[in-house]
């Protein structure tokens, strides 16, 4: 069954999120000057759906998520078979000796089960899918106002608010929530791509009329995205303060994500490769590069 409220690693909110800026819906520009810059969003929405297609360029990176409660610290890799993970850090200190030793029983039971592995490839399949149904959805799920150029931390950016257009009517579940989200997004203009967007809830949005679930007004998320090394975009850091039910139990949601140290990894990498590139730990990933 579908979960609106399924944690980012699972149904990335920010896909959808990046890419709002969905052409056909935005408003009739009224002079020469204002027809460029909305094509300048459809060009970055085109750029968008391209960039989560493609998978030519791996990459290995440090992801630190913290919330209320805890804070961990991953080194990641995206292999051909998914991705792989090693926890190195919790609340900002170094595992202890018992925890270090549970990582890496944890990855002997992945190397010693292929089948774990093809399993957690094909959940991120599906949840590539259904974010590719958002994306598929934008440009008739929102309407957009051009709101000027201003200065960012990467340069001129050109900014723009956006709103539900009242005569979408979301096919399916996952878009369900851009029905009731408002927000604003950045896009650079020299590489056309989404460079921050921030975006709530304006009123409680049911799933399967409420029987399944609710999300609550008021939640928000925010994301920004940069260019991490030749010319590749990911996410930098990414916020969500959202509550809601899910049947009958109320889930908070209070999370920021940071993801640095990009660096790129073999095209052709397997999980197992992965797996022992992070044993090896940072030094080992670069002389197996070269």
């Amino acid at each position: 069954m579908y979960n609106p409220l399924r944690k980012r690693t699972a149904l990335p909110l920010y896909v959808f999120l990046l890419a709002a800026s969905g052409g056909s819906a935005v408003a009739a520009a009224h002079d020469a000057g204002q027809d460029a810059r909305s094509a300048l969003v459809d060009r970055a929405l085109d750029n968008e759906i391209a960039a989560a297609r493609d998978t030519s360029h791996p990459m290995r990176y440090r992801l630190r998520k913290s919330s209320p409660r805890l804070t961990t610290t991953k080194e990641m890799i995206e292999t051909r078979d998914g991705n792989v993970a090693l926890l190195v850090a919790l609340n900002d200190a170094a595992l202890n000796a018992g925890d270090a030793q549970k990582e890496q029983a944890r990855l002997d039971a992945l190397l010693a089960d292929p089948g774990k592995q093809r399993h957690r490839k094909q959940s991120e399949d599906a949840d590539t899918a259904r974010a590719m149904m958002v994306l598929r959805a934008l440009p008739k799920a929102f309407l957009y106002q051009d709101a000027g150029p201003m200065e960012a931390a990467s340069g001129t950016v050109e900014r723009y608010t956006f709103k539900p257009n009242p005569n979408f009517n979301p096919p399916n579940l996952e878009t369900m929530a851009l029905t009731e989200m408002n927000g604003e997004i950045w896009v650079d203009p020299v590489h056309q791509r989404v460079v921050h967007l921030y975006g709530s809830l304006e009123d409680d949005v049911d799933f399967g009329w409420g029987m399944l679930g609710r999300l609550y007004k008021g939640g928000w998320i925010s994301i920004d995205q940069s260019d991490v090394g030749g010319g590749v975009w990911r996410i930098v850091r990414f916020q969500m303060k959202m509550s809601g039910r899910v049947l009958f139990k109320v889930r908070d949601f209070d999370t920021t994500e940071e993801e640095t140290q990009f660096a790129p990894v073999p095209g052709n990498l397997d999980y197992r490769a992965g797996i022992q590139m992070l044993r090896n730990g940072r030094s080992g990933a670069v002389a197996a590069n070269r």
